[in-house]
């Protein structure tokens, strides 16, 4: 236990050490060869009765040229549920990167062959990862809806953020060309033999 800067065993504060003799000790060549790495450490493992699950509803307004099949992605808004946010502003960064890893699968992502199954896609010149200059600015918003599976109330903030992009980019092609699409990346090429 540590009480008043001391480390101690718990019921015995009169044996304890002050926090810096420890911190020497834990890194003395003698001691450290014995212990195998030098420092101080302790790992817990917590292992939920269920896992938790994360929400997220992602909107997109987007603009299609019909003549070239350009999607310009115009506004992003998304909001996420991660339960009791430990820290708010990672929450919104890793919602802001899913949504543009969403923007990238929805319209540019795709491994592409060759017709002898030769990979035309193999480096990121020719691999379309969204640029600054293609993602408008992700407006994100909190639902917090604390989780009751676990002691600290946490969700996830992973797939709650990256999933949904895709289907809010077709949805707003489709919406806005009135035709139906099954299928991501949105190629150009199928908007325009779309004859919208």
């Amino acid at each position: 236990m540590i009480t008043d800067g001391r480390a101690h065993v718990k019921g015995f504060e009169d044996r304890g050490l002050p926090l810096a003799e420890v911190l020497t000790i834990a890194n003395r060549p003698d001691v450290v060869r014995e212990l195998g790495e030098p420092g101080l450490s302790a790992t817990r493992y917590f292992s939920p009765e269920s896992v938790t699950w994360a929400a997220g509803v992602h909107i997109a307004t987007v603009e299609v040229d019909p003549q070239t099949g350009r999607v310009n992605v115009l506004a992003y808004h998304a909001v996420h549920d991660a339960g009791h946010e430990i820290n708010p502003l990672i929450v919104e960064g890793q919602t802001q990167g899913g949504a543009v890893q969403g923007i990238g699968a929805a319209l540019s992502e795709a491994i592409v062959y060759d017709e002898t199954g030769q990979p035309l896609t193999g480096t990121l010149m020719e691999y379309g990862i969204p640029r600054a200059d293609s993602v408008p600015r992700i407006e994100v918003a909190s639902a917090d809806s604390p989780s009751p599976l676990n002691p600290l109330h946490l969700k996830g903030t992973g797939e709650g953020s990256a999933v949904p992009g895709p289907a809010a980019i077709a949805n707003a092609v489709a919406d806005a060309l009135g035709i139906e699409i099954t299928e991501c990346p949105v190629r150009a090429e199928l908007l325009v033999r779309s004859e919208v």
